[in-house]
């Protein structure tokens, strides 16, 4: 076949079919088929899992790895708002491009091609963060796309001058808005003014949203009305959204039934949601970790996210979404096959959907970007914590990660 710039052979893809060869034409595919001979140079899957890579939809760059400079004796959210207000006053551009850098190394060898960060733009963070996470979004461009969101971490009403400057960073690059009512004296308030900015802007808009275990106090039904007056069905998201795991049955059901009909995704942050919660119980602790698959079954969108790395909110991580998902499937009771697809799709197509994508598919014509996963299918690779052995993006190797290598003694000692 003439054409081909490197040929991926014997891979094996998502559907379960035998192995196949996947063909690169410049930074596009141009074949996937079986027995496809060339003279380009190439690579042996060995049968491994080829994918287009995994989708990060929540992670929060510009404050990962700020573990050692915050006292933590509660482990409770209001005493990681508070530390992390404290620490983000001090930081600086350079100090964040070199945290949020590590982080995004990490997620690139996990297997992440696309992540949509939140970016603190208030009054003590001011734009230090969102300057460096534009850096390190030009800077690692090749390997992964970043969508960063300005986010609004400690509220608007109560904290003078934030809107004036999420406005300014959505006119200077920010793709995103990103609100969280729950630190507002004025959630309402909060929430209306988070649309407007979007809507001013024309983006997206997401709601760290309803952090707690009691059932009581939501703010999702504002959300959700708000979606409503605004039609912004399909451009809408929420994150942690913990009160739903506190609802009876029939009311997580009219909940789930809502949030589809309404086109409002929901992302599940496993590590933080366990860590924060449930920690003025003394026995029986609940998960405190929203069951997000039940929204796909009800016709919505769902994913799995890291949320933060090594900082008050999350003290351990490693940008893993492989991780993320088996300690989701864990939590959730998953075991089937089936699944274990379905957790594996909350960290791929689900998250494309979220973002406003289609899911993208190892296919002739799409871009070059595959994957290659230790494991044969993606019930599988969630099951194992599957590592990833590397990866190409655009038609260009961005990475690998070899096999370990054992080395047995001699036969006799």
């Amino acid at each position: 076949m003439a054409d081909i710039d490197f040929l991926i052979r014997n891979a094996r893809l998502a559907d379960g079919r035998a192995p196949v060869d996947i063909a690169f034409a410049g930074s596009r595919i141009a074949a996937v088929a079986s027995g496809i001979t060339c003279d380009a140079p190439d690579f042996d899957a060995g049968g491994k899992l080829a994918t287009p890579g995994l989708t990060e939809t929540h992670i929060h760059l510009d404050k990962a790895g700020i573990i050692g400079r915050c006292a933590l004796c509660e482990g409770t959210l209001s005493e990681a708002v508070r530390e992390t207000a404290k620490a983000k006053a001090g930081f600086t551009v350079e100090d964040v491009y070199a945290r949020a850098a590590k982080v995004v190394e990490q997620a690139i060898g996990h297997g992440t091609t696309l992540m949509r960060t939140f970016v603190e733009v208030d009054p003590r963070a001011g734009f230090h963060s969102f300057e460096a996470i534009k850096a390190i979004r030009r800077d690692y461009g090749d390997a992964i796309e970043i969508i960063i969101c300005a986010f609004a971490q400690e509220g608007l009403t109560n904290d003078p001058g934030t809107e004036d400057m999420l406005a300014e960073a959505l006119a200077n690059g920010a793709d995103q808005v990103g609100g969280c009512p729950y630190t507002d004296a004025d959630p309402a308030v909060h929430i209306a003014r988070i649309f407007d900015l979007a809507e001013r802007f024309g983006v997206n808009v997401d709601f760290h949203v309803d952090f707690d275990l009691r059932p009581e106090g939501s703010n999702l039904a504002t959300i959700i009305a708000e979606t409503r007056k605004r039609c912004y069905q399909g451009r809408v998201s929420v994150g942690h959204v913990t009160k739903l795991s506190a609802l009876a049955p029939e009311a997580f059901a009219a909940a789930l039934t809502e949030l589809a009909e309404n086109g409002i995704a929901l992302t599940v942050l496993p590590a933080t949601d366990l860590y924060l919660n449930g920690r003025e119980f003394t026995h029986l602790v609940p998960r405190g970790v929203t069951p997000g698959h039940r929204l796909i079954a009800a016709g919505g969108v769902a994913t799995l996210s890291t949320n933060n790395v090594l900082n008050p909110f999350t003290p351990f991580g490693d940008a893993s979404l492989m991780r993320m998902a088996n300690l989701y499937a864990n939590i959730a009771q998953l075991g089937t096959a089936a699944a274990l697809q379905t957790v594996y799709d909350m960290i791929s197509g689900q998250g494309e959907r979220l973002l406003g994508r289609s899911p993208s598919a190892i296919a002739a014509g799409a871009p070059a970007s595959v994957v290659l996963f230790d494991a044969e299918t993606p019930a599988e690779a969630v099951a194992t914590i599957a590592p990833t052995l590397c990866g190409w993006r655009n038609g260009r190797k961005t990475f690998e990660r070899p096999r370990p290598r054992l080395f047995r003694a001699p036969e006799g000692r």
